[in-house]
């Protein structure tokens, strides 16, 4: 800890209130008196307050960390509400950052919550996190995930990752000054669109949860200087089978970020390093004439034209909702089908929300099917648009 630091901890007294608060950590000789106040002189900056940001902030504001930054730039959703524990019914609609503001400080009046309702990008990255000691991973997404690596690595800051994915989880601590980054690990991201977010796969709701907790733990394990931190590792977590393991990393001298001889010497966004930015009237990365609107489609299928509907979505979802005569064929089989299509048909695919189906449509134009379309916006916007009488899930 630097002598600034120091003299911070020094500054950080504790209230009667707070000793009564903490005492349950004032009786663990690991933490103290002395490890409190590191708490309370602590600065944490979090993006992403949702399904992993919740479990975060509430235990960083429930462990008396004095100062918490979160980024988001979303407002609270129904559909958030099955893993998102930090927002409630009465917040839908609300922006993200004052729901869990206003959360974290009915929870812990002594902790101070700066909040940052904006995309975080290579524009705002440095700005926003320049006073905080660790950056967090609380986002579902590869653009931020790197740039915070890259950003913790040029600022020599630890990085605490956590990543999810149906029933499956991810922690690390990243510190280029001790060990790998995440770059390291996995040097380049996906292709845009390749990937499917929680939102297109679902997510297990208690496993943001365990994944959150455990990143806190590291959080506060980082602030106090006890234990040994993930770094160099990475924890695999399966909620089906209740198990653990520990994979040990190794630092790549080639890295593009942190290696001997860095390629990446200051912030860049995730569209510009897969050199695919994003252009103005694309969806989900495809041109205007492979995507149609609901109402179009419902008038041209009304006047008898000969348009084959394909439903890339998983099996369970026609549970929920569904087109009458579509052909139900599994983004991952239509690889396995392709032969059954007719490539002088006209095809237009769709699943929930029209990502899965856009990935769908790239890969029939590829194939050399030249009439495929996508469903803009998928079912949801089928129910908004056209059949009210249909559940949008």
């Amino acid at each position: 800890m630097s002598e600034g630091k120091d003299q911070m901890t020094q500054k950080a007294e504790l209230s009667q209130e707070e000793i009564l608060r903490y005492s349950r950590h004032l009786l663990i000789p690991e933490v103290g008196l002395e490890g409190q106040r590191k708490l309370k002189a602590a600065s944490v900056l979090l993006v992403g307050s949702g399904g992993l940001g919740s479990p975060i902030a509430l235990y960083l504001a429930a462990a008396g960390v004095g100062r918490i930054g979160i980024v988001d730039y979303d407002v609270v959703d129904p559909s958030n509400l099955q893993r998102q524990i930090i927002h409630d019914t009465h917040q839908v609609g609300v922006l993200k950052v004052e729901s869990a503001r206003n959360r974290l400080l009915a929870l812990n009046p002594f902790v101070h919550v700066d909040v940052y309702n904006e995309v975080f990008t290579s524009q705002n990255a440095e700005r926003i996190a320049a006073d905080y000691d660790i950056l967090v991973d609380g986002s579902d997404n590869f653009p931020t995930r790197y740039l915070l690596n890259d950003l913790a690595v040029l600022s020599g800051k630890p990085f605490v990752y956590g990543s999810i994915f149906r029933f499956e989880g991810q922690v690390s601590v990243f510190d280029a000054r001790q060990g790998p980054c995440y770059r390291c690990l996995f040097p380049e991201p996906p292709p845009p669109n390749t990937v499917p977010s929680c939102a297109d796969a679902g997510v297990f709701g208690v496993l943001p949860g365990t994944i959150g907790s455990l990143q806190a733990t590291e959080v506060i394990k980082l602030i106090l200087g006890i234990g040994e931190p993930l770094i160099g590792k990475l924890l695999l977590y399966d909620a089906l089978e209740m198990s653990m393991q520990v994979i040990h990393l190794r630092k790549n001298p080639r890295c593009k970020v942190c290696g001997e001889s860095p390629e990446i010497t200051h912030l860049i966004d995730y569209e510009a390093f897969c050199g695919v930015p994003a252009r103005a009237g694309q969806e989900n990365g495809l041109e205007d004439d492979r995507v149609i609107d609901p109402v179009a489609l419902k008038r041209r299928l009304e006047v008898g034209d000969e348009v084959v509907l394909i439903d890339v979505r998983d099996p369970v979802e026609q549970q929920v909702s569904a087109l009458p005569g579509a052909l139900v064929i599994p983004l991952e089989r239509l690889p396995q089908r392709i032969k059954e299509l007719d490539p002088q048909r006209e095809y237009v695919l769709f699943c929930r929300t029209g990502v899965r189906s856009a990935r769908g449509v790239r890969q029939l134009a590829a194939a050399g099917f030249p009439k495929v379309k996508n469903l803009r916006g998928g079912l949801n916007a089928w129910a908004e648009q056209v059949d009210p009488t249909m559940l949008k899930y």
